[in-house]
């Protein structure tokens, strides 16, 4: 079995809680398809129950799986302002439910510079409510993100190709794991070639699959994913 050197762990390992205190949580991954955008979209719905939250779309998904209709304008569109303002944040921003708001990504393609990645991450630690962004695969603009969170999370699964691409990109707080079927790797396999300790195993359901393409997961959240809960 092909194996890594242990990649060393994140300075502050993942021991933060954000029952008590305003909290900017980031999940991100190494590649596409692991389940980070769900991830995000459950964690915030969870979040929502017990305080107010704000779900940061970055990667483009967030309404779709959640059953909204296709946002427009967004982040994207805040990116490329040659004066962007906080007012104009909020503005952008569409209710989910009354816990919940999405700040959607929106559909400007116009790159964004990386000053701009610090001015939300600054703008989001002092919003005053729960945020949880979903960064997606991780970009070197989104790096800053990452690193200024209160905790960040890397959604993977017990993948070669997802692994070894996770080691060149940053250290993760905790590693929510996607566990399926039939993977050879194990979970201390995955947490030594990351660096970071498991916060989270998920089993792969259909359920979850299911409560996606209908858009009804912020109706009935599947019990598959109620162990997200552990995160807040």
């Amino acid at each position: 079995m092909r194996c890594w050197p242990t990649r060393q762990p994140a300075l502050f390992p993942l021991d933060r809680s954000i029952r008590d205190e305003v909290l900017v949580l980031c999940l991100f991954s190494s590649k596409g398809g692991v389940g980070c955008s769900v991830s995000a979209a459950s964690l915030a719905l969870l979040s929502a129950r017990s305080a107010p939250t704000l779900l940061v779309d970055l990667r483009g998904d967030i309404d779709a799986i959640l059953g909204l209709p296709t946002s427009t304008e967004g982040l994207s569109d805040w990116f490329s302002l040659d004066e962007p303002s906080p007012d104009v944040l909020h503005r952008l921003e569409v209710a989910v439910n009354p816990g919940l708001s999405l700040l959607p990504r929106g559909s400007c393609r116009s790159p964004a510079r990386p000053e701009r990645y610090r001015l939300l991450s600054r703008l989001l630690s002092g919003d005053g409510r729960r945020v949880v962004v979903d960064v997606g695969t991780h970009s070197v603009p989104a790096v800053a993100l990452i690193a200024d969170a209160s905790a960040s999370i890397l959604v993977t699964r017990a993948c070669f190709l997802a692994l070894d691409a996770a080691r060149r990109g940053p250290i993760a707080d905790g590693v929510l794991l996607i566990e399926e079927p039939g993977r050879v790797l194990r979970p201390s396999d995955v947490s030594a070639a990351v660096g970071a300790g498991i916060a989270v195993q998920l089993r792969w359901h259909r359920d979850v699959a299911r409560a996606v393409d209908a858009g009804l997961l912020s109706a009935k959240l599947p019990k598959a994913l109620q162990s997200l809960e552990a995160l807040l």
